[in-house]
């Protein structure tokens, strides 16, 4: 009984030390990478308490492994568009200026009953309220109100036209540019050069920048000072 006892605590601080050291997005909604981490070691972990003849580096060992294996797998993804558009995919729109995309509807196996549920649990009952509405990667649904369906502010009261048609898009993540941002928003290349210019930039020097239809941007440089 107490071999079981102790075993279950050393493999529960070795799972809290491995889940601090992988991020504290570990903790929210799961990518498809990290659903399968967490099944392995929660199954590692059960094996090896119920089961004592599994020796207590049986279960360290492999719980170790596919911590090391996800903390390389995320730096990989940080640093490679590729790499994380392979292991966690791209954002989906399936509501586009207020017109629901079927096709990729059904390419993502979304189903109209799920589609409504999602945008109930938004906070949307009409559908037609909805100007965007994206399935991101870990299959939460972002939902994007049309203008005259957002809740008014002070900045929306002052100046109405602040409110944009779409919601923001990045163009430039960690000196990287999204050329199909620019194609989205249509977007000149020449527009893009000449923000770039005004703030006194190269792409290489941009940390983050967003985008909307209307020509309104966002621009971080890497250093930390923002325009």
């Amino acid at each position: 009984m107490f071999v079981v006892f102790f075993r279950t605590l050393i493999i529960y601080f070795v799972i809290i030390v491995c889940l601090r050291i992988m991020g504290k997005r570990q903790l929210g909604e799961l990518q498809p990478s990290e659903f399968v981490i967490a099944i392995l070691i929660s199954n590692i972990a059960t094996l090896s308490i119920e089961d004592t003849d599994i020796p207590l580096l049986g279960a360290v060992v492999p719980i170790i492994t596919l911590m090391s294996a996800e903390v390389i797998l995320s730096y990989i993804t940080l640093k490679s568009g590729k790499a994380q558009v392979i292991v966690t995919g791209n954002p989906v729109a399936i509501i586009r200026n207020g017109n629901i995309d079927q096709q990729s509807m059904r390419d993502l196996r979304f189903s109209i009953e799920d589609l409504m549920s999602q945008l109930r649990i938004s906070g949307v009952f009409d559908i037609e309220d909805v100007g965007w509405a994206i399935v991101e990667t870990n299959g939460a649904l972002t939902v994007y109100p049309k203008p005259q369906a957002q809740p008014l502010t002070p900045k929306s009261a002052a100046d109405p036209k602040s409110v944009s048609n779409a919601p923001p898009m990045v163009l430039i993540s960690d000196g990287v540019l999204c050329s199909k941002t620019l194609s989205a928003c249509k977007l000149s290349e020449d527009w893009y050069k000449s923000v770039l210019k005004e703030n006194s930039v190269c792409e290489k020097e941009v940390f983050l920048m967003t985008c909307t239809p209307e020509g309104k941007y966002y621009l971080v440089k890497k250093e930390g000072k923002q325009k």
